[in-house]
């Protein structure tokens, strides 16, 4: 019961009962990634969309696929041998609000202390 709620009304656990619907009406599947999600295009149209596989996280889209959905490419990296280009990093989940968090030297949660002040800055004054 609380699964089908979800899908009602919210669009962060997967696709929605309204997306399910037009993707069954207009949707042409064209692929999945290796995360699982699958991607879809409207029948004789321009739009593009993805039904993800877990919670709806956008950085989850390879690269490849990136490019197709974007409308860079005209061609699905299902329809062809898509290899990433060497500094096309895989996907790292988003680390905000977790210990993986970036913590800069000088935040109240990371033991570094930041760097003094060189003294080289004079700051603006309307008088001078």
């Amino acid at each position: 019961m609380k699964s089908l709620l979800l899908q009602f009304f919210t669009w962060w656990n997967g696709a929605t009962w309204g997306t399910r619907f037009f993707t069954w009406r207009k949707g042409e599947f064209v692929g999945t990634d290796e995360f699982g999600n699958s991607y879809y295009r409207e029948r004789g149209g321009k739009k593009r969309w993805v039904l993800y596989k877990d919670l709806a996280e956008a950085s989850q889209i390879p690269s490849g696929w990136h490019g197709w959905m974007h409308h860079r490419v005209d061609t699905p990296p299902s329809e062809v041998d898509y290899t990433p280009r060497s500094w096309q990093k895989p996907h790292l989940p988003n680390g905000t609000g977790t210990p993986a968090a970036y913590r800069p030297k000088g935040s109240i949660l990371t033991p570094e202390h930041r760097p003094q002040v060189s003294g080289d800055y004079d700051a603006w004054s309307p008088d001078s």
